[in-house]
């Protein structure tokens, strides 16, 4: 079953007195989300990692953003992994990632 996911990608902009500031560009996406594996799980959290979800898009959605919100709550994605035409995001969840969550 197909889920929506918001990717947001950081974007850094320079005014033109010459300062920078962050902005976030967001696009919504279809993918199927799953529990990660048990090993995904123990692996990650050997390297510091609380994995919360695999998200799986179709490859040609992914413009390596490294931000996911889905169902209210912001995730950071730590991994991917491409299998021909679709690409799986392992993330977790990460407060603070965009301004206001």
């Amino acid at each position: 079953m197909y889920d929506e996911i918001t990717l947001v990608k950081e974007v850094n902009t320079q005014d033109s007195i010459g300062m920078w500031s962050k902005t976030y560009e967001e696009r919504n996406v279809l993918c199927e989300v799953h529990s990660v594996s048990r090993s995904e799980f123990f692996q990650a959290g050997q390297n510091g990692l609380t994995p919360e979800f695999e998200m799986t898009i179709f490859a040609d959605d992914y413009q390596d953003e490294r931000i996911v919100k889905y169902k209210g709550q912001t995730y950071g994605v730590y991994r991917t992994y491409r299998r021909d035409d679709w690409i799986e995001l392992y993330v977790e969840r990460k407060a603070g990632l965009v301004k206001g969550n």
